[in-house]
């Protein structure tokens, strides 16, 4: 059984918008492109096919990596009333002493990116966070050491 991967509706349409894409104009421009590559005689020595073949790899892998991540998509309910705990879907406002407040997205791994306010549930500090309550202090191993955070809002 494969794990859950976890996904806002944002995020889900994001991926099959993606998907769509790659299975139909990519497709059909890399084709089109090896044919091209194809009628130019020689293969052995021809830069273009051996770029778009490898090219054709990566988007075939990613179609692959893509179909699997929705076929084991849970989707986030959205929830915008108070929460108890840190779960995945909250936005939780949480302060490093010294350092003024931060809200982050509660995500799974493919949609967490830290710069967007969005932390996966799988990192440290996410992993810190679960199951926590408002006022609540958490420890973090991060790269640069330990943190200390304290939970100021959940929603």
């Amino acid at each position: 059984m494969n794990k859950p991967n976890y996904l806002t509706a944002e995020g889900a349409a994001r991926l099959r918008a993606e998907l769509e894409e790659l299975k139909g104009p990519k497709r059909e421009e890399i084709a089109k492109r090896l044919r091209f590559a194809i009628e130019q005689g020689d293969l052995s020595e021809n830069a273009d096919y051996i770029a778009t073949k490898e090219e054709q790899g990566f988007v075939e892998g990613r179609i692959q990596e893509l179909e699997q991540i929705l076929r084991n998509a849970v989707i986030i309910e959205e929830n915008h009333q108070a929460r108890q705990v840190v779960e995945i879907g909250a936005r939780v406002t949480i302060q490093e002493e010294g350092f003024p407040p931060e809200t982050y997205h509660m995500v799974g791994p493919n949609e967490a990116n830290p710069r967007e306010g969005r932390i996966s549930h799988e990192s440290p500090i996410g992993q810190a966070l679960l199951g926590k309550k408002v006022n609540d202090e958490v420890t973090a191993r991060v790269p640069n050491g330990t943190i200390r955070l304290k939970i100021l809002k959940i929603e």
